[in-house]
């Protein structure tokens, strides 16, 4: 009986902890729309700066002449990444496939002789990357997912960033984060924000717009336009994978929890049966010893 006493216990425990993981599935679906359409409203806004960054870099005849952060200080020596991770767990692979990413980055980077620095963003990505680099960690930021994102959070990290850069900390500043592409499958992403990696970005001539070849005319020049979007660019695109990083979080935790539910399920069928069958065993030795009695009275 001992033992059937301890198979209710562990049946009650494994269905309430099936009740709290259905709540978080149902809590981070709930977060997920959310998160999914200001991740998806972001893309075209930073797609489009960028776009119009590449398009004025296009038309620069001497690099001598143009900003740093466009053309980068002529040396790839010092790279910074910002790592972008959860402050939570309980969200399955996230946070460990972005820090997949970031390990086999350095290992590539000290490979070639170069000298790293990292910026983590989240708790989580802390915890699993000090063990290894916590010499690279030049910052940290957490609690800023408490409540939805902003472009103050982001402009906080950029306004860093571009203090570094200046201060000539750094030559190449790359961020990492997961880029949400459905509520089951997240990709890691490296962007390439200082300088800009104006080859990988679609343009098209000078002064060629991209809807339907329409031609702009920019004021008060081109120069200064572009010096002008290039600061924000970095808090820009900052904000997109905070945000891009928001809704995997969200997806990964609800697929999480409803592969944690489905397990539970299965647990509890598997344990009742146990039970079940214990139970029956157990009856039918007490009835075994009872009509053994009988017969020897």
């Amino acid at each position: 009986m001992a033992n059937l006493k301890a198979l209710r216990n562990r049946i009650k425990s494994v269905k309430s902890t099936q009740k709290i993981t259905k709540a978080m599935k149902m809590v981070a679906a709930s977060k997920l729309r959310r998160a999914q359409e200001r991740a998806q409203a972001a893309r075209p806004y930073a797609e489009k700066m960028e776009r119009v960054l590449a398009t004025l870099a296009s038309g620069i005849e001497s690099p001598d002449n143009a900003p740093k952060l466009l053309v980068g200080n002529g040396s790839d020596k010092r790279h910074l990444l910002v790592v972008m991770t959860s402050d939570r767990g309980l969200c399955g692979g996230f946070n460990t496939t972005v820090c997949r990413g970031v390990r086999l980055e350095i290992e590539r980077l000290k490979a070639a002789g170069k000298e790293v620095k990292l910026i983590i963003v989240g708790k989580k990505g802390y915890d699993q990357l000090k063990g290894l680099y916590s010499k690279y960690i030049v910052e940290r930021v957490q609690d800023i997912a408490k409540t939805p994102v902003t472009y103050v959070e982001a402009s906080q990290i950029g306004d860093k960033i571009l203090s570094m850069f200046e201060a000539g900390e750094f030559d190449v500043c790359t961020v990492v984060f997961n880029k949400f592409i459905s509520a089951i499958s997240q990709q890691v992403t490296l962007q390439q924000l200082i300088p800009l990696d104006v080859k990988s970005i679609p343009v098209d001539t000078k002064n060629t717009g991209l809807a339907g070849g329409a031609t702009y005319d920019y004021e008060p020049s081109e120069d200064a336009v572009l010096a002008d979007l290039l600061p924000r660019n970095i808090s820009v695109q900052i904000l997109k994978a905070l945000l891009e990083s928001a809704a995997s979080e969200q997806g990964a935790r609800m697929s999480a929890m409803d592969n944690a539910t489905r397990n539970a399920g299965e647990m509890i069928k598997k344990l009742t049966l146990e039970y079940n069958r214990s139970r029956q065993a157990a009856i039918t030795k007490e009835l075994i010893e009872i009509i053994s009695g009988a017969e020897a009275v």
